[in-house]
This record gives C-alpha cells, structure tokens and sequence, in this order.
C-alpha cells in the first residue's frame, strides 16, 4: 500500500492505472478507521482492479468548531489497519492545503436533501460533505464509490449529486456495521466514556422495540413518542427521531415498503446517529 499526500501524486498515479485498463473503487473517509470502514473496502471485492481509502477530516462539514477539533484522528493506526487487509492499493491522505487553496469558494449543494434530518440542527454540514466528497471522487477518478448506510442521508444526497452532476461513477451501498450489543459502528464512538459506551445501546434497542410496535400495529405518532420518551429516560437528547421514505427521505407511513427510522440523538458533547429498516 502506498500513501500519498498530494494531489499530483494522486493523479501520476490514477493515470497509470486507466491507461493500464485498472478499474478503481474508493472508501471516503474522515480516518479513525474501524471495521465497518474494512467492509466498505471488502464490498468492492470482485468489482474493482484498485482500490483508494482516502482520510480528510473535512473542515468545511463540521458547523461546531469543537466538534472538529474533537474529532478523533490517527493517520499511522489507521494506515496499519488498511496494510493488513492487503486489499488497498493507496491510501490518499491529503491536508487541507490540498483540498482548499487559498480564495477556495466553490460549494456543492443539493436542494432539500440537505434541510431535513441532520440537515436541519446542521447548516452547511451536507454542502460540506457534498464538496468534499465531489472533490475526492474527481480527484480519484474512482469507477465505484463505496459508502455505508448508517449515514442513509448521507448516501441518499451523494447519490442524487452523482446523477445531477453526470459524474462518471457509481454508488455501492453497504449495510450498517454492527456492535455486538447492536450499536451502529462510528468513529465518534471512541469518544465514549465507559459510562456512556453502556447507555449508548439504548439507540439501536429503542430503534427495534420502535419497529416491533409498528409493525404490531402502533401508531407512527404513538410509537415514536414511547421510543423517544425510552431515549431520554436513558441519557439522551433527542434531536431527531423520525420515519422517512428510504427513497425520498420524505415523511411516510409504516405501509411504506422502503420506510426506515431515522435518529440523532447525544451523549454529552457526543451526536450518534442510526437509522434503520421497517421491513
């Protein structure tokens, strides 16, 4: 595995591979790898010659100063990491020299995606995300982008920015990688206290129990309250709980064959977010 910093290293690099016939696959992430970053890399088995694992703590996404500042880092562990699966060719860790030059003024923004969910208690996270993410995947000239569902919005605005844009490339969705206890794999969760860490697998039980009651059933409004109520109880601050149109992302009904359950909800200073299916 190589790692590269630059740009132009970056581009000798995928221009040697396209003129050699390679088919590339990249893994956008902000480091603090864990496993369920491995099984976006292993998701592309099979599908690419190539494979890019990119880290950019992506100053432009976080709209709280301490939260980035926070943000757990550590290039060396997670380039060990990505060497021992054997199956990344580079790792591209540019710094933000490299992604923003001085005058930088040029935002990505999709229309309604971005308002809803996390958007709304996060101005300018998802301009953010959509830039930067625009940026690596021209940068990488990748044939195959891989992203996982836990960040469903996420995924939803990438893919919708891919398709309004014409960018040559195509979306992989991957399952949300699990806890045993079932709390959805993130780099935030290092952040966890021990004390924290135990009250966190409230998240994905309340999520399921919410689930079983529609399924039996309950109403939306009714279920929602219980499990909100469940989340409080057990530490949290619910910021959003809701059930969206997994293809939309709109309010929908629990009859809705793509409808899933959306959270963001902290621990302290710590935002955790899930979501998950109803059927």
């Amino acid at each position: 595995m190589k790692l590269i910093t630059t740009r132009q290293d970056l581009t000798d690099c995928v221009t040697g591979w396209h003129r050699n016939g390679d088919t590339i696959g990249v893994v956008p992430t902000m480091g603090s790898l864990h496993t369920g970053h491995l099984t976006l890399v292993k998701a592309l088995d099979g599908k690419v010659t190539r494979r890019i694992v990119t880290v950019f703590v992506n100053p432009i996404q976080f709209n709280n100063a301490d939260d980035f500042r926070l943000y757990p880092r550590g290039l060396e562990a997670d380039a060990a990491l990505l060497e021992k699966t054997g199956n990344v060719d580079v790792l591209y860790a540019p710094d933000a020299s490299q992604m923003y030059a001085p005058g930088f003024a040029t935002r990505v923004m999709v229309s309604g995606l971005d308002s809803m969910l996390c958007g709304a208690d996060r101005p300018g996270h998802f301009d953010g995300v959509a830039t930067v993410v625009t940026k690596l995947l021209l940068q990488t000239r990748a044939n195959i982008a891989a992203f996982g569902e836990k960040d469903f919005q996420q995924l939803c605005l990438i893919r919708r920015m891919i398709q309004d844009l014409d960018l040559p490339v195509s979306v992989l969705p991957v399952p949300t990688v699990r806890e045993a206890d079932g709390l959805a794999l993130s780099s935030r969760n290092k952040r966890l206290s021990p004390e924290q860490r135990q009250q966190a697998v409230a998240l994905p039980t309340a999520l399921k129990a919410c689930i079983t009651a529609m399924k039996q059933g309950g109403t939306v409004e009714a279920t929602l309250g219980v499990c909100s109520n469940a989340l409080k109880q057990a530490g949290f601050v619910v910021h959003y709980l809701d059930l969206r149109s997994g293809s939309t992302l709109q309010p929908t009904q629990a009859s809705d064959p793509t409808a899933r359950l959306f959270v963001a909800a902290s621990l302290g200073d710590i935002r955790l977010i899930d979501n998950m299916p109803l059927a």
